[in-house]
């Protein structure tokens, strides 16, 4: 029987010894300086309010790039649109001419740039040229009618 009380005697003296081991590790875990808990807690604070502002400004970037792209296809639309515009107004001035009685005779170039109609070419008479700006004028969206047409009577055999 002696046996067995000294085997039971070295498993006590083990366990002890482990718990004492492990008492003493976690007293020296408790005895770092005072705050120091506190000073990660901040550091970890600090760490995600960082984080957070880099998010903030990342997304702040995002929509400042996503603004900065819708106006630049505004922008875009808006040049298009002109061109269409300015299209339109040059084919509706070209029809008007053609289809004028007066005019059907005569050379005339026509171009529009932001509203703004050139005619060119030569009329045959100062009632033409008129006609050409009366027509021109008279046609929607036209801003102005700038005149570089030139009068050249026609020569008639007498």
């Amino acid at each position: 029987m002696n046996r067995i009380s000294d085997i039971q005697r070295k498993r006590l003296t083990d366990n002890f010894l482990i718990i004492a081991s492990i008492s003493a590790g976690l007293g020296l875990a408790a005895c770092q300086p005072e705050g120091s808990a506190e000073k990660a807690g901040q550091k970890i604070d600090k760490a995600a309010h960082k984080i957070g502002e880099d998010m903030e400004n990342t997304a702040g970037k995002a929509a400042n790039t996503m603004d900065n792209a819708k106006q630049a296809v505004k922008d875009k639309a808006d040049v298009a649109e002109e061109y269409i515009d300015d299209a339109m107004i040059t084919l509706k001035v070209k029809n008007a001419l053609a289809g004028d009685q007066i005019l059907s005779a005569s050379h005339i170039e026509t171009t529009t740039i932001n509203g703004v109609v050139t005619l060119s070419g030569t009329v045959d008479s100062e009632q033409s040229l008129g006609r050409a700006m009366e027509l021109a004028n008279g046609q929607e969206h036209v801003k102005s009618v700038i005149t570089q047409l030139l009068v050249k009577p026609t020569t008639g055999v007498q």
